[in-house]
C-alpha cells in the first residue's frame, strides 16, 4: 500500500496563523507531505506581538502525541514551543517511546516581537532531556545566547557557539545568524567528530519574517522526510526559505510584521510505498 511522506509538528498555535503550528503545517503541505500535530500551548497573537499564553495540560499532549504516533507513520518529527518543564519531558519520554527517525527542534524562546515564550527552569531540561534525544537543533543568535549564556554577533562567535552546543550534547546545531546585520546572512552547522561548515545567503529586505524560524525547521524536516539527507534537507529549506520571503515581501498582512509566502511554490504531494 502507498502513503504520503509524514511529518508531526509538536508546537504552540498561532492565532495570527504566520508561526507555530500553522506556518508548519503550511510549509509542510507546501513541499509535498502530510501534516500532523500535537499542539503544547495556545497563544493569542497577531503580526504586533503575542498577548497571552494558554499551557496545553501535559496530560493531554501526551493524548494528542499518542493518538498521531500509534495510528499513522511518523516520517520525520518537527518541535518548536516547549514551554514548561512538563511539557519537554513528556516529548522526551514519546521520543523514547516511539522512536521517530528524525526529529528537528526549533527551541522557540523568544517570539519576532520580543514576548519571552518559556520559562527559565525549562532551560535546563531541554539540555538535558530533549537536546540529547533530537538530531537537528536550530536556534536563532538570540536564543543560543539564553542557551550558552554567552553574547554571539559575529560569524566566529557564532561557530564557537555551534561547536560549544555540540560538546555539550548536541548531535547537531543549525546555528541561524538572520539577526546579524549585514548583506550576507550566516549560518553555521556543528556535526559531532565533523568540522563545521558556514553557509552563506543573500540579505533579503523585507519586513515580512515572521515565523521564518518555524518555518526552515519544518521544511528541513519535510525534506528529510521525503527521503533526503539532512545536509539536502538544510540547503533546500534554506532555497525555499529565500523564496517565500521574496514573494511575500510586498504583501501586506496586519499592521505588524508579517508572515513569509509559505505557498509561493506547492509541491505535489508524494507517494511512498
Amino acid at each position: 500500500m502507498n502513503r504520503y511522506p509524514t511529518v508531526l509538528t509538536i508546537a504552540g498555535s498561532d492565532s495570527g496563523g504566520g508561526a507555530g503550528i500553522q506556518a508548519d503545517l503550511k510549509t509542510i503541505a507546501a513541499l509535498g507531505a502530510y501534516g500532523t500535530s500535537a499542539i503544547t500551548a495556545l497563544t493569542a497573537q497577531n503580526t504586533q506581538g503575542v498577548r497571552a499564553i494558554h499551557p496545553v495540560p501535559p496530560a493531554f499532549l501526551q493524548e494528542q502525541l499518542e493518538a498521531v504516533f500509534e495510528d499513522i507513520t511518523v516520517d520525520a518529527v518537527k518541535i518548536g514551543m516547549v514551554n514548561t518543564v512538563e511539557v519537554a519531558r513528556v516529548i522526551a519520554d514519546m521520543l523514547d517511546r516511539f522512536k521517530p527517525g528524525f526529529v528537528v527542534f526549533d527551541p522557540v524562546m523568544v517570539s519576532t516581537s520580543g514576548s519571552k515564550l518559556i520559562q527559565d527552569e525549562t532551560v535546563a531540561v531541554l539540555w538535558q532531556e530533549l537536546f540529547p534525544r533530537v538530531d537537528l537543533i536550530t536556534p536563532n543568535l538570540d536564543e543560543a545566547e539564553i542557551l550558552i549564556g554567552g553574547q554571539i554577533r559575529t560569524p566566529a562567535t557564532m561557530k564557537g557557539a555551534a561547536i560549544q552546543m555540540v560538546e555539550k550534547g548536541c548531535r547537531a546545531v543549525l546555528l541561524k545568524g538572520g539577526h546579524l546585520v549585514g548583506s550576507t546572512i550566516y549560518d553555521v552547522l556543528a556535526q559531532s567528530s565533523q568540522e563545521p561548515l558556514i553557509l552563506e545567503s543573500d540579505y533579503i529586505e523585507s519586513r515580512n519574517v515572521h515565523g521564518t524560524g518555524c518555518t526552515l525547521s519544518s521544511a528541513i524536516a519535510t525534506y528529510v522526510a521525503r527521503g533526503n539527507s539532512l545536509a539536502e534537507s538544510i540547503i533546500f529549506a534554506k532555497e525555499y526559505i529565500a523564496g517565500a520571503i521574496r514573494s511575500g515581501a510586498d504583501v501586506v498582512t496586519g499592521y505588524g510584521p508579517g508572515p513569509l509566502n509559505h505557498s509561493f511554490s506547492p509541491v505535489s504531494m508524494q507517494i511512498v510505498s
